[in-house]
């Protein structure tokens, strides 16, 4: 089973985006997904940067890809979509309308925010050239099996996502202008002062989601230590990790440790509760009653969110 590094959901100085991904040409992962998924006014800020990551990462051994945007509503994201097909990497669709600016003999991947479903959208989207596919999180475990079987048939890669705070949706408005009382077009960038999400609380307190700009993520952090050996034997191919601005080499390093059985189930998800002790954990989508359950027993997946 390999790992893929998808791309950064979040806005970080371009300082930081080229060491991140300076860290990664170091790390044990197969496929890198760069680009900007959220929001194409953060674009700007490292766009210059991305051919030199792009040749690192490849020099390094991994696969490269360019992710669309989640959401194409403007004509210059319809450009930025259009150029993507020019770099001479492998495009990750995760809008449907990037396959209009894809040739008819160009293969691409599928990211997580498109919904595949079923057999049938799987097998129209290997017919169109896909060669890679991430699931949508949300899929329970029998889903992902079906879809993995299928997916063998038709010589199509199969990740699931691995590890990270959980894509729930992207709406035309930004919720971090407006909690600073600016205008999407003001936005000054606020969502820069939360580089991995800006957690979101219920009246009462408690953790309910987070906000990242214009898009919706889960409060919890997806893992998937207890599920690893039973997605290997469904036949998924590959772990999704999602960047975060902490630690995310060392848990790229317990993953593949994970995957190898060099590490006890449990194990890994020890260690990142033990280097942030605030964080929640979830993994219900695959086997569970609801997507924030946790599988451990323990007083956290009575609490988490």
């Amino acid at each position: 089973m390999e790992l893929t590094v998808g791309p950064n959901q979040f806005f970080w100085p371009a300082d930081t985006w080229s060491a991140f991904y300076d860290d990664l040409t170091r790390s044990p992962v197969n496929h890198v997904v760069l680009g900007e998924l959220v929001c194409s006014k953060r674009l700007p800020f490292y766009q210059d940067r991305i051919p030199d990551a792009i040749s690192n990462l490849i020099e390094a051994g991994k696969d490269v890809a360019l992710t669309s945007l989640a959401l194409v509503t403007l004509k210059r994201e319809r450009k930025l979509t259009a150029e993507l097909a020019e770099m001479g990497v492998m495009v990750e669709v995760n809008d449907l309308t990037a396959l209009t600016h894809l040739p008819r003999d160009c293969e691409f991947s599928v990211g997580p925010l498109v919904n595949v479903y079923n057999e049938g959208t799987l097998r129209w989207l290997a017919s169109r050239g896909a060669r890679r596919v991430c699931l949508p999180p949300e899929l329970p475990i029998g889903s992902v099996a079906v879809l993995a079987a299928t997916a063998a048939e038709l010589g199509v890669a199969i990740e699931v996502w691995g590890h990270g705070r959980l894509p729930l949706a992207i709406s035309g408005r930004c919720y971090h202008a407006r909690l600073h009382g600016r205008t999407k077009d003001n936005c000054q960038f606020a969502c820069e002062d939360d580089p991995d999400g800006l957690d979101v609380l219920t009246g009462d307190g408690k953790p309910f989601m987070a906000m990242n700009g214009v898009q919706t993520l889960s409060d919890s952090y997806a893992c998937t230590d207890h599920q690893i050996d039973l997605l290997r034997s469904v036949g998924v191919s590959a772990l999704r990790l999602s960047p975060q601005s902490r630690g995310f080499t060392r848990l790229c390093q317990l993953y593949r440790q994970r995957i190898d059985q060099d590490l006890a189930a449990g194990d890994l998800a020890t260690e990142v509760r033990a280097a942030s002790a605030d964080i929640r954990l979830s993994d219900g989508f695959l086997t569970g009653a609801y997507g924030a359950e946790w599988s451990e027993t323990s007083p956290q997946s009575t609490t988490s969110r």
